[in-house]
């Protein structure tokens, strides 16, 4: 940058040109203007001036981004008005790092990505710290943001334009080959080219479906519930005229979300990585991919090392026996020369120690430590015994006093960080140091105690995993004098610690390393060799005292020597960063301790400080030299100050580890070091640790300089990072590993970790060992270089193993700063680690971002550091995360605590504002995706089967033949006709009882007044609405005894009912079309309902959701007269139709099935039969009254079998929660049935009120069983937390079971009464993605717990079918559950969506076997087990169930229609969405669905706005872990958005409806790259 200058100094410039370009350089190095803009403006600004336009030198525009604003010393000086410091972090520069990551983002200015969405409030709610720069009080140790105070520049958001443009671009042949061609939304209205080839095929199911009437009545107003219409964040309004989506099946889709879907699918890039190899484990053991080592990569070619040996230490100086003795020496011989002087933030002297003052008041601190403080009469101290330092970094003069008063008493000092709060970073960490130390005093000031956090009692608060302490004051007036002729015990030779530093590993644990009494010793006199420290020498420290090479050079080696240190405080470096250089000149230093943080600190503040001098250093100590990136401070640093007299050869980087301490520095030139060196390494070579020097890849390299020699007396090697530590080779990057008396020599108590660090002998690749002494293990990655100069290129600490490459966290964190513009992310407050997901570790990148930038400028930062870091490095970044200004955990003296950002990031509390997650590319060793065996038929299978002595897998229950006489049957067989019968043999026998929500009876129903009611619906039907035998009517009523009535009216005159749920009069805008579609869809001609829903239907707000005049005939049977109909219907045969069953499912569609008389009466008789049904009886039913097996219990089986049943409307317990328990203790009931939503509603609002209850009188011991009703795989969660939160009320343990039927057969499997229990078993949930069924032992991995659903019903048969070839399996087998039996529904009288496709659900025959028996096919996934094969904890054959017990259960694994099929693997949504929503406790609920290919992960979060982005990474990590996939897209959403119907069911194609409508109003939309 000198010579920079050279071609402008010819041609002197007028001012105000300088200035212009002054301002010029400040505007690129911001960002506020392109390199180009820059060229330009640049070249018309000299060409006034310059008269040859060749005079501009072509270096100046190549090198136009380099330093920044350092050119603009002297007009900056005149303007006054601070700017904001420069755009760039000095300390992670380097010219060709910048040019490198600038070229590899040019090469990407084509790649387009998908903007993530916001909801408007998250925007708004960034907690209010986020406002404000980082705080001065603790910013980072590498903040650059150095302004005045109260003069923030706030840049003015630049006014972006749409980022629309780059986000449509097509990239054929992505990765997921297919996509619904679109129009893209641009503002313009544009519509994007159409993407070709196989883009373009793919069919997108959307059933534009009818919202679900089957929803719970309150349960659903949330999930309907209006939200006020926020403007899309990305400026176009919602709903204004952006572009319509249309999908495959044509229904347009007015759409954000959706375009950026389409964008995402158009842009997912293929990772660039070696084909996974071809195979399918057969036996499940999914091995994940392991990464070949790639053939072409560099491999070590050199020599092997020897062991490097530093100059002999110097014998025969006069220097003292040992440091106390020099302090001793020094404090009575040169009582007045000054030791240390102490600054105030303002840069003035508050004091200065002398050597006399140091001894006195050390000796006075000893004094009271040994003789002055006890407990108990013992003293409280032994020598040997450790003690906390806590000091702040302002008061130095306190430390050392303290640090020596414990060496002269004999004890150990441990020096820890001030805690500020009671929960600082890494405190419990800290506390866990002390507490393994066995420390229950600590030293501080009075000052300092004032500061620290009380108790109520007014005592030190006890900070989270702190032993208990007992605080001691330093300060004179709290100490006692020693007795004139006192001389301390000092015990400074032996083999015990002298001194303990805390060290952090990455992890984030905190370790004592102790440092004995010798190696003090030894170090203080190398460092004093390789310094060439003379007596009386003044050294500026700007470095932690407490720690490190600032306590090494400022408090101990210094006081061998009597020199003078000046210590500058932290918060004086931040107010002025100048200060140490000021400090420098005025006491003449001759050294001075800095890191390359203060030097790029003091660049920045340097302008128009014209009285600086530096010559009078002779040693400029960089304290950070082992950090790669300090050559570039240390570059501009000279370039800048070589004219303030620094001279060159001054600067001396060194290399140090808290377990060697000092383990290289470069030498000063009057000690005859050799020249220094710097090496241009390929980053390429060094991810695979070997040193190349190429020159065809002069981009991506990495430029360090070197640390000096190794110390006097030490011996260093390079060693292999991991397993033995074998010599590296000449060219090879290993681990530096020191031999000498001057290194710690072990982590306090910790033996295990102490060996392998401390006592690691070096062997050759013979296996000899290189030396009969240990070494010490530095944690620094580098090599010895030529002249044996030591090149450190990396921490231990920092190395990040991704597949088989090795990549440095600095040099990460060195790229991203790269990467222009830098306007909104707070250089210094980078932090990069690795977390491993799917066994193997990943890059997470996380910095905060400045409070100004826009969501545009984020997105596109995060973007381009993607591509940079892949193109520069060659590896993917997994996840990138912007945070707001000031939210990362802080290391003491600024910086990052890393350990504590990771753990953040891991337990879900980073709380960021930005996320970019990229496993599509990163994560490359998964499971290669099965590839379907098509050549296997049927008939192999059963072989196989037969071979593998695996039985076919079909069952059945009792025989109804053996059960009971067929007069009964034959007599049953129409049910008016029952009902009839039972009306005139028992008249006044009570069939149903009714309750309301306070428990009281609302209405009961005798046989002789049901069937007088049914009577007089009858004959309305037949002489008002004038309908004949067959025609249809909906009955539209609240669950009560009106709608039983009303449907046995129908049958009495031949109509034929459709039981419909009523609208919601709260809801009726969704609510009501359902109803009015069953009504058409069933081609009902009448309508029978009561008063107040006549009234809504006919409603204006009706109106405004349907057309209300195309409603048929609606008559309300409230008050109908007392008429007799003249015949009661008989029907010419059992097989004519009875009623229609109509239920949306799950998958959205609407269906409705016919049951004929037969297989009514038949449905009625299995029931009665499994749960002995008998006229004495009475059940309680809490259920919806509509569709499935709810309806036939409510309205059938009563008048079937006679007995009595308890009516507890559902909607009813939202106001009385224990509604129904109370009904069912009440009337002592034996059998009870409820649905999933009901026991949830209970097992929450009750599980703590089991108290409250049962002295209410709720007694369970009654029921025998409890029988959920459900179409899905057993919630086994929900049953067994229900049976366990209500034993206390009497429920017996085995009496909640649950189960089966679907739309073909409404009753498949019930528990009953009388069967045996119902056994559970765990099977291995990978098998199960394969289809096969392999049983475990509970608890080991993959296990998944499925229970049977009930017993097979009498009359039922069951056989597993092969979902494609239909053949019939074996029991090892997952395939489609058949059914046969005379409750078979007769098939669909209509399905809304798709006709074609359930021709043969009623019909289906085998392909193979027993081809002629006829079956429905459920379109659930199940198998069939015997029950002796497993016994009660899922275990195989452990011991055998009696043979009376012995039965075939059936296991439903879930539904056909909702299983995802992902890479050749069948998913069932519930085992994901279980995963996720054990991944942080804010997550409420969650549904899956997949589009396109993408798995889309929908999460309702039960918390705070601005916690929603924590979840993205944590939902993306659990599904990889446990499900092998690559999560698509997370969406997260408001509590109750995710649609739940009446059963309880997810409705999850519902939900991927409204995603792909852009209707869920999401907090945060996440594409994972």
């Amino acid at each position: 940058m000198a010579e920079r200058g050279c071609p402008l100094e010819a041609v002197p410039l007028p001012p105000e040109v300088r200035e212009s370009l002054a301002e010029l350089e400040l505007e690129l190095s911001e960002g506020d203007i392109t390199q180009k803009g820059y060229e330009k403006k640049r070249a018309k600004l000299l060409a006034h001036c310059v008269p040859l336009a060749q005079g501009v030198d072509p270096s100046l525009q190549a090198e136009s981004r380099t330093s920044g604003s350092l050119q603009a010393t002297a007009p900056a000086a005149k303007q006054q008005k601070p700017r904001p410091s420069n755009a760039r972090d000095e300390r992670f520069r380097s010219d060709v790092h910048t040019e490198a990551v600038q070229a590899a983002l040019a090469k990407y200015k084509e790649r387009k990505m998908p903007m993530p969405s916001k909801r408007r409030s998250v925007l708004a709610h960034a907690p209010v710290g986020a406002c404000t720069p980082p705080d001065t009080s603790s910013a980072s140790e590498d903040e650059g943001s150095l302004r005045q105070p109260g003069q923030l520049a706030s840049t003015p958001l630049q006014s972006c334009p749409s980022v629309e443009p780059w986000l449509d671009q097509v990239i054929q042949g992505s990765s997921t080959s297919s996509s619904a061609s679109s129009t893209s939304s641009h503002p313009g209205g544009k519509p994007a080219a159409a993407p070709a080839g196989p883009v373009a095929h793919a069919r997108i199911d959307l059933h534009s479906a009818p919202p679900d009437v089957t929803t719970g009545l309150v349960q659903h107003q949330h999930a309907h519930r209006e939200r006020p219409q926020l403007a899309s964040v990305r400026g176009v309004p919602r709903g204004c005229g952006g572009s319509v989506l249309e999908t495959a099946g044509g229904v347009p889709v007015n759409s954000r979300v959706s375009s950026k879907i389409q964008q995402l699918l158009n842009t997912l890039k293929r990772p660039k990585r070696p084909p996974l190899k071809e195979f399918f484990v057969d036996d499940f053991e999914e091995l994940l991919e392991v990464q070949q080592p790639d053939p072409s990569q560099p491999k070590p070619e050199g020599s092997q090392m020897v062991v490097l040996k530093g100059e002999p230490p110097a014998m025969g100086t006069d220097w003292p026996p040992s440091l106390l003795a020099a302090l001793q020496q020094w404090g009575t011989t040169q009582p007045k020369a000054p030791c240390l002087t102490a600054l105030d933030t303002a840069g003035k002297a508050i004091c200065t120690l002398t050597y006399g003052k140091l001894w006195s008041r050390s000796l006075k601190l000893s004094y009271t430590l040994l003789n002055k403080l006890t407990s108990k009469n013992e003293p409280l101290l032994k020598p040997g015994d450790r003690v906390a330092l806590v000091f702040p970094n302002s008061n130095p003069v306190a430390f050392m006093v303290a640090f020596y008063g414990c060496l002269l008493a004999g004890l150990v000092p441990v020096p820890i960080e001030v805690p500020l709060t009671r929960k600082d970073a890494g405190s419990q960490q800290v506390g866990f140091l002390l507490g393994s130390c066995g420390i229950t005093l600590a030293l501080t000031t009075d000052a300092c105690q004032k500061g620290l956090p009380k108790a109520q009692t007014g005592e030190v608060a006890t900070f989270k995993g702190w032993p208990p302490l007992t605080w001691l004051l330093v300060d004179g007036k709290h100490l006692t004098k020693p007795p004139r002729d006192w001389l301390p015990p000092a015990r400074d030779s032996g083999t015990g610690p002298a001194y303990i530093e805390y060290k952090t590993s990455k992890e984030g644990s905190t370790v004592g390393v102790a440092v004995p009494h010798a190696s003090l010793l030894a170090q203080c006199r190398a460092l004093t060799q390789a310094c060439g420290f003379s007596e009386a020498e003044t050294l500026t420290n700007v470095l932690d005292f407490k720690r490190d090479a600032g306590l090494w050079h400022g408090v101990l080696t210094s006081v061998l020597n009597r020199m003078h240190v000046v210590s500058i405080p932290y918060a004086l470096m931040k107010a002025n960063p100048l200060s140490w250089i000021q400090k420098v000149c005025a006491y003449k230093a001759r050294a001075a301790l800095v890191k390359s943080r203060d030097m790029h600190w003091s660049l920045l503040a340097q302008r128009g400080q014209r009285d600086v001098s530096l010559s009078s250093l002779r040693m400029l100590i960089v304290a950070d030299g082992a950090n790669p990136w300090s050559i570039s401070s240390c570059d501009a640093f000279l370039n800048v100050f070589q004219s303030r007299g620094l001279r060159p050869e001054v600067i001396c980087p060194c290399a140090s580890s808290p377990e060697a301490l000092t383990v290289a520095i470069r030498r000063p030139p009057d000690l005859g070091g050799p020249p220094p060196r710097r090496a241009v390494l390929s980053m390429s070579g060094l991810s695979h640790g070997v040193i190349r020097v190429d020159a065809e890849e002069k981009l991506s390299v990495l430029t360090v300089q070197d640390v000096g020699q190794v110390m006097p007396g030490a011996n260093v090697c390079v060693v292999k990072v991991e397993g033995t530590p074998y010599l590296c080779k000449t060219d090879e990057v290993g681990e530096i590993c020191v031999n000498s008396s001057a290194t710690a020599t072990a982590y306090y108590g910790l033996l295990g970790i102490t060996k392998n660090v401390f006592e690691t002998v070096p062997v050759t690749a013979g296996g000899a060992p290189v030396s009969d002494r240990p070494f010490t293990r530095t944690g620094l990655l580098g090599f010895i270089g030529p002249d044996d100069l030591v090149f450190v290129v990396g921490k231990l600490d920092g190395l990040m193993v991704v597949g088989v490459r090795r990549h440095n966290a600095d040099d990460i964190v060195a790229t991203a700063l790269a990467v222009e513009p830098m306007k909104f992310v707070y250089r210094g407050r980078v932090a990069v680690f690795s977390v491993p997901v799917l066994r193997e570790d990943r890059i997470v990148l996380v910095a905060e971002q400045r409070p100004d930038a826009s969501e545009e400028d984020s997105f596109r930062w995060m973007s381009r550091v993607l591509q940079a870091v892949d193109s520069i490095h060659q590896v993917g970044v997994y996840c990138l995360a912007l945070v707001p200004a000031n939210t990362l955990p802080k290391a003491p003296l600024g910086g990052i605590h890393i350990s504590e950002t990771k753990q953040r990031f891991l337990e879900g509390m980073l709380h960021p504002c930005n996320v970019l997650m990229c496993p599509h590319t990163c994560v490359t060793n998964l499971p290669k995706p099965r590839q379907k065996q098509p050549e296997v038929g049927p008939a192999s299978m059963i072989v196989g089967n037969l071979v593998a002595g695996k039985r076919i897998a079909q069952a059945s229950g009792r025989e109804l033949a053996h059960l009971e006489d067929s007069d009964q049957a034959r007599k049953f067989l129409f049910l008016p006709d029952v009902l009839r019968w039972r009306a005139h043999t028992t008249p006044e026998h009570p069939l149903f009882l009714l309750l309301n929500a306070k428990g009281t009876v609302t209405s009961t129903a005798t046989c002789i007044q049901l069937h007088k009611k049914a009577e007089r619906v009858a004959a309305a039907l037949t002489e008002k609405a004038q309908l004949s035998a067959g025609a249809h009517v909906a009955l539209v009523y609240p669950p009560g005894l009106d709608l039983i009535a009303a449907f046995y009216g129908c049958l009495y005159c031949g109509c034929v009912p459709v039981t419909v749920r009523p609208p919601h009069p709260q809801n009726l805008a969704t609510t009501l079309p359902t109803v009015k579609m069953i009504v058409e869809v069933s081609k009902s001609t009448c309508v029978l309902t009561t008063q107040p829903i006549v009234r809504l239907l006919r409603s204006k707000e009706a109106a405004a959701a349907v057309d209300v005049r195309t409603w048929p005939t609606i008559l309300d049977t409230d008050d109908i007269p007392k008429k007799k109909v003249a015949s009661i219907f008989r029907p010419p045969s059992p097989d004519v139709l009875a009623y229609l069953d109509f239920s949306v499912s799950t998958t959205g569609i609407l269906a409705g099935v016919k049951m004929s008389h037969a297989a009514t009466s038949a449905l009625c008789r299995s029931i009665k039969l499994q749960c002995e049904l008998y006229p004495s009886r009475q059940i309680a039913i809490c259920l919806d009254p509509y569709c499935g097996l709810g309806f036939a219990l409510w309205c059938l089986c009563s008048v079937y079998s006679g007995h009595q049943s308890v009516l507890v409307p559902p909607p009813e317990l939202e106001s009385n929660v224990s509604l129904w328990l109370w009904a069912v203790s009440q009337y002592r009931a034996r059998v009870t049935f409820c649905s999933y939503s009901v026991m949830e509603m209970c097992a929450r609002g009750l599980g703590a009120q089991t108290a409250v209850l049962r002295t209410k009188g709720v007694d369970l011991s009654c029921v025998r069983t409890c029988m959920v009703v459900a179409e899905e795989r057993p919630r086994i969660a929900l049953t067994q937390s229900f049976s366990k939160l209500f034993r206390d009320l009497g429920l017996p343990a085995r009496a909640v079971s649950t189960t089966f039927g679907c739309r073909v057969n409404v009753a498949i499997c019930l528990q009953g009464t009388a069967g045996p229990d119902p056994t559970t078993v765990y099977v291995d949930m990978r098998a199960l993605r394969h289809d096969r069924v392999r049983l475990v032992e509970r608890g080991s991995p993959h296990s998944l717990p499925l229970t049977e659903s009930g017993k097979i019903l009498p009359g039922v048969k069951v056989i597993i079918a092969h979902t494609e070839t239909r053949g019939p399996l074996g029991d090892s087998h997952l395939g489609e559950i058949w059914v046969s039996s005379p409750h078979n529904a007769t098939g669909y009288y209509t399905v809304y969506g798709e006709e074609g496709l359930h021709a043969d659900h009623f019909s289906a025959r085998l392909s193979f076997g027993d081809t002629q028996t006829v079956w429905a096919r459920t379109g659930f996934l199940g198998f069939l087990r015997r029950t002796e094969l497993t016994d009660a904890s899922g275990a195989p054959g452990s011991h055998c169930v009696p043979s009376t017990e012995r039965h075939d259960a059936l296991y439903v694994v879930g539904s056909l229609d909702e299983t995802l099929e992902l890479r050749g693997m069948r998913y069932h949504p519930i085992d994901i969405e279980t995963s996720v929503i054990r991944a942080h406790r804010s997550i409420a609920e969650c549904a899956v669905f997949t589009w396109t290919n993408l798995l889309v992960v929908v999460v309702e979060l039960d918390g705070l706005e601005q916690d929603a982005l924590d979840l993205v990474a944590l939902v993306t990590n659990v599904v990889l872990e446990e499900h092998h996939l690559v999560v698509g897209v997370v969406v997260i959403v408001d509590p109750g958005v995710v649609p739940i119907n009446s059963r309880g069911e997810k409705q999850r194609m519902h939900l991927r409806d409204g995603f792909l409508a852009d209707q869920l109003d999401p907090i945060y939309v996440a594409y994972n790259m």
